[in-house]
């Protein structure tokens, strides 16, 4: 029975992909609803049926004491006793049928697919953003919103159906009840009505931005704790302590001042619905045995009537939580929104195909990028590579190299120029055809925190058992791997590596890292200070290596330790985001120029340059 329930709705289910969600917040759930929307009359109805059996069931009792004034026990049970036992039957089968059908759908069907599909299909728009997008934002304040957003909207769909829908049909039914006893009963059920309605429109009007404030300070804890946990080596090296902890402080302290300002409208929102919950009491009850002394009104309809105030007594100080609840599940949900449904700037093109590549030939025309900024950056750079040539990059910080290198994988797009490959624009290709068609290996490989055996695989998913160690061999990686445990006990290629790989030496991610890369075997390769976390008597041993996978691929070679690309076919020299120098090492050095300059200051073959961060803030 549950799981005829929780599978009436597919959260995974094939839908629209759209690069441009709606960004308010009911265009957004209305999209989202799209495959509840019969659940969501399902649900209406039964909560409409539930309270209807509720008053009736409040109406019977009314009734019941009439019966108990005015017959004697063995007339009840001569004239009454048939009804009196259906009525039975029906307390103990179909009323528990029917509120059990009515959490069914709510509990089983709706909550947990509801959330479901709202985070699925969130994360999935916000993988297809791109590395800059991702680069402007904290992953602690992303994920974040990804987990909150979804759960507020389910939380909200909920209190639809088991508050709000429930608490109109009550009051319908309480108004026709009151009506159809003595219609004066419904003049104060009416006016405590309209002031009930009052009071809720002045609290709902302030929980959304108090909430949305609230959701947005607790947002900034998030990202600001997340992103010291994750620099933890760096607040212990530079002992900032003290500083990580005024700087958590600060939004921490900002969180509670926004949630207190929140709570201040529930205080006044449950002392003024006390005040006006007694009054309903007394209206209905006071004026109903008003009526019961005049000889208007029965002892059944003050019972009824004192039943009914009571349940709506309990009842509003629960709906009116609930509303506010919606809406401050509302609030989270417009703050996700926020993050979740940015458009995807950086997208295919309609129809675009796949990279078609056939000799690997990579050619930049006429490029420019600036980051937006109009200077910095790379200024109209022009480059060949030949198929199966080996370029080196070498410059200053700043100079552009990995910029280039950002540009030819399409984290960004271009702001002038292109760039082709095998003559292709590379801005008309899927983005994933592209990619897979370039190996990179940069001097921060950071690792997902999985297994050996899944992050070397990475590189080529379908790969078997033997060709994901000849890899691990190449890399010189196999034997240390075999050593690996982590704190489950697992072992191998099966021992996890920890967060971006960091319970691993650096030299030990580098070498998994260029085992996946090895897998790959694209016939593009790029190389970023492949060798820079290595010590010297490994990487000797994996120069061969090196050397080897760049057999037959187009290379791109960023470098700081000059002696790794001197026997590069053609070695770049960008300055000031152009190219200054090109030609061999020979050439260069006969030059007498910058890379004349670089060698000779080198102490070892190091170059200290390059800082991908400057450069992509530059």
């Amino acid at each position: 029975m549950f799981r005829y329930f929780e599978t009436l709705i597919d959260p995974y289910q094939d839908y629209p992909e759209t690069d441009a969600p709606p960004r308010r917040l009911w265009p957004y759930l209305r999209a989202l609803s799209r495959p509840f929307h019969r659940l969501f009359l399902v649900a209406g109805l039964l909560a409409f049926a539930v309270a209807a059996v509720e008053i009736g069931l409040i109406h019977y009792m009314g009734r019941v004491v009439d019966l108990l004034g005015t017959a004697t026990p063995a007339t009840i049970w001569r004239e009454h006793g048939l009804e009196l036992g259906l009525i039975a039957v029906f307390l103990v089968t179909l009323r528990p049928l029917l509120q059990g059908l009515d959490v069914l759908v709510l509990n089983n069907a709706l909550m947990p697919n509801f959330g479901t599909l709202f985070r699925w299909r969130a994360h999935r728009h916000v993988l297809r953003q791109s590395v800059g997008w991702f680069e402007d934002d904290f992953a602690g304040r992303i994920a974040n919103r990804i987990m909150q957003a979804p759960p507020a909207a389910g939380e909200a769909v909920f209190q639809i159906f088991d508050a709000l829908a429930f608490a109109l049909a009550y009051v319908l039914g309480a108004a026709v009840l009151l009506a159809d006893a003595d219609l004066r009963l419904f003049v104060p059920l009416a006016l405590w009505f309209a002031a009930y309605l009052a009071l809720v429109r002045w609290t709902v009007t302030r929980i959304g931005p108090a909430s949305k404030a609230a959701s947005d300070a607790r947002s900034a804890v998030t990202g600001r704790v997340v992103d010291t946990y994750t620099n933890i080596q760096s607040v212990k090296l530079f002992a900032h302590h003290s500083g990580e902890l005024d700087y958590a402080k600060e939004a921490i302290e900002h969180a509670r001042r926004t949630f207190a300002a929140e709570m201040r409208l529930f205080t006044i929102m449950d002392i003024t619905l006390t005040l006006l919950n007694g009054l309903l009491i007394l209206g209905v009850v006071g004026l109903a045995v008003l009526l019961w002394a005049q000889g208007s009104a029965s002892v059944g309809v003050v019972a009824a009537a004192t039943a009914l105030s009571l349940r709506l007594n309990a009842m509003t100080g629960w709906i009116m939580w609930a509303i506010s609840n919606f809406f401050q599940s509302l609030g989270v949900v417009a703050e996700g929104l926020e993050t979740i449904a940015q458009p995807i700037a950086l997208t295919d093109r309609p129809g675009a195909p796949d990279l078609r590549l056939s000799q690997g030939a990579v050619a930049f025309r006429d490029l420019s990028h600036h980051f937006g900024k109009g200077s910095g950056g790379l200024d109209r750079i022009t480059l060949e590579l030949a198929p199966g040539e080996k370029v080196g990059l070498v410059g200053r910080s700043g100079a552009g190299k990995s910029t280039l290198v950002k540009l030819l994988l399409r984290f960004y797009d271009t702001e002038g120029g292109r760039i082709e490959i095998d003559g292709q624009d590379i801005a008309g290709v899927t983005q994933d055809s592209l990619r897979r068609q370039i190996g990179m290996v940069s001097q921060d490989s950071s690792l997902l925190h999985r297994s050996v055996r899944d992050n070397i695989l990475y590189g080529r998913p379908g790969a078997g058992e033997e060709a994901m160690i000849a890899a691990a061999r190449k890399a010189q990686a196999h034997e240390f791997i075999l050593g690996l445990m982590d704190a489950e006990g697992r072992r191998g290629y099966d021992a996890h590596v920890g967060e971006r790989g960091v319970k691993l030496s650096g030299g030990q991610r580098q070498r998994i890292a260029l085992a996946r890369v090895i897998l790959k075997d694209a016939p593009i390769l790029v190389l970023d200070e492949a060798t820079s976390a290595l010590d010297s008597e490994v990487e000797a041993a994996i120069q061969d290596t090196l050397y080897g996978m760049m057999e037959g691929k187009t290379v791109i070679a960023i470098a700081h330790r000059l002696s790794t690309i001197a026997h590069m076919d053609r070695i770049l020299v960008l300055d000031g985001g152009r190219i200054a120098e090109q030609g061999s090492h020979g050439d260069l050095l006969a030059q007498e120029g910058l890379y004349a300059g670089f060698w000779t200051r080198q102490s070892g073959g190091f170059l200290g340059t390059d800082d991908d961060k400057t450069e992509a803030a530059e």
